[in-house]
């Protein structure tokens, strides 16, 4: 009877919380909507615009000073110091700034997770241990207040990840403007993300391993299987969504974006992909380092999904994961830095790599790895990450290099949309700026 009664108030308790939640769910929304107005997305960009006079890093060359980026219809047309402008050309004075390809988050839950303390805000896990058929930008929320945060801050393109499960589904490049999920989406299925079983049980470790090896077995059957059926080989086989949808992976299409962070796991996931013949990418990898020659060696590269963090083991230096990325340097492994995946931080990314330089990484290869280099893990280098003709006009415009911290953001570009930059948080900055500019003039 005591033992029922725990449950009762405990089950009546966990109610209860879901009744408050919601309840500040929608207080949060309405103080929202009064005190910080959402921001509009950017028309599509309607005829060719031109900035000129400011200092062009195109991530491609050499840096044109003095120079005129072009573009049209959201496409860049032309670069340089001399530039033909066509009729009717929108021109903007950016002489004294800096102009530089958009940032990358190359591993985020954004637009999938909004306030962790409300379940119904939180779509990143679906249920189910193998899940390859998931397209996460189905889910994303085009109204979520992290987008405009993040887009301030350079942050033009987000690769958002689903979780759960061992096998958690497909991710997107996603765009940081646009009214829907379906404008929004730069390039679906970036990779199939697999979460690598944890090594401390042998036994669960071991059947997990299996678990994986059957459902890449029984996608490669599907994938023969259906051959068969359409070169009239074989009788009609059903569709079936989980193994279509790894038939681009098994087809060395698209990569497998593999979460492993200890020696042990990163060792056998490389074992894994030479055997099952599919390419790979290394997620987290706090170990990397251990293992830099091996990951060298069978040109695999790793998105280091955080930096300003404390080590994971106690016996390490203060600095260990602040120097991880100088030390893949060194070694010669092609990295990425991440933002940590929270879509509420991810406007910290530039500090990411900014903290990076401060232990070791030279400030050229800290800028790539959150420009360049993860266009190029992801295979998203033909449209984002310089700044060339015929790539998408997705730029921002800056007081200086994006990943010192004093550097302002002043205005960014995405696919040649002329974005917003009063995010909700600079919209608090005004209104409290205001507070304190009344409270002086009544002294």
């Amino acid at each position: 009877m005591r033992s029922f009664t725990l449950k009762l108030e405990t089950s009546m308790k966990t109610t209860l919380s879901t009744i408050v939640a919601a309840l500040l769910f929608g207080v949060m929304g309405i103080g929202f909507a009064s005190d910080a107005q959402a921001q509009i997305p950017a028309p599509v960009q309607s005829g060719p615009v031109a900035l000129s006079g400011g200092t062009i890093h195109t991530m491609a060359g050499d840096t044109i000073e003095n120079g005129t980026i072009l573009f049209e219809n959201g496409v860049i047309t032309a670069i340089g110091t001399d530039v033909e402008l066509p009729e009717g050309t929108v021109m903007e004075n950016v002489t004294g700034k800096h102009i530089y390809p958009g940032l990358i988050d190359a591993w985020s839950n954004m637009g999938i997770f909004e306030i962790g303390a409300v379940n119904m805000t939180v779509d990143v896990n679906e249920q189910g241990p193998v899940n390859p058929n998931v397209m996460v930008e189905r889910a994303f929320n085009p109204e979520s207040r992290h987008i405009g945060i993040a887009r301030s801050a350079g942050i033009l393109t987000s690769v958002t990840t689903p979780g759960g499960g061992l096998v958690s589904g497909q991710s997107a490049a996603m765009k940081m403007d646009g009214w829907a999920w379906d404008e929004m989406t730069l390039r679906s299925g970036v990779g199939l993300v697999i979460n690598w079983p944890g090594s401390s049980n042998q036994n669960r470790y071991a059947e997990q391993i299996r678990e994986l090896r059957s459902a890449f077995a029984d996608a490669r059957s599907y994938m023969n299987a259906r051959r068969a059926m359409e070169n009239g080989d074989a009788p009609h086989h059903n569709f079936d969504s989980r193994w279509e949808a790894m038939i681009p992976v098994l087809e060395g299409e698209r990569p497998v974006v593999v979460n492993a962070n200890q020696v042990r796991q990163i060792q056998d996931a490389i074992t894994w992909a030479e055997e099952e013949d599919v390419r790979i990418i290394i997620l987290g990898g706090v170990d990397s380092h251990l293992v830099a020659n091996h990951l060298r060696e069978k040109n695999v590269p790793v998105i280091l999904t955080t930096v300003l963090t404390s080590p994971f083991r106690n016996w390490q230096a203060y600095d260990h994961i602040y120097s991880l990325p100088a030390k893949l340097h060194e070694a010669g492994v092609t990295f990425a830095i991440a933002g940590g995946n929270g879509a509420a931080n991810a406007n910290r990314l530039p500090y990411e790599a900014g903290a990076a330089v401060a232990y070791g990484l030279p400030a050229d290869v800290a800028l790539r790895s959150v420009m360049t280099t993860p266009a190029t893990i992801l295979g998203l280098d033909d449209r984002i990450g310089t700044l060339e003709t015929g790539k998408d006009a997705t730029l921002m415009i800056t007081t200086g290099n994006p990943i010192e911290y004093s550097t302002q953001v002043e205005q960014v570009y995405v696919q040649g949309r002329k974005s917003d930059m009063m995010d909700m948080h600079r919209q608090f900055y005004e209104k409290y700026r205001e507070k304190v500019d009344q409270r002086s003039m009544n002294r």
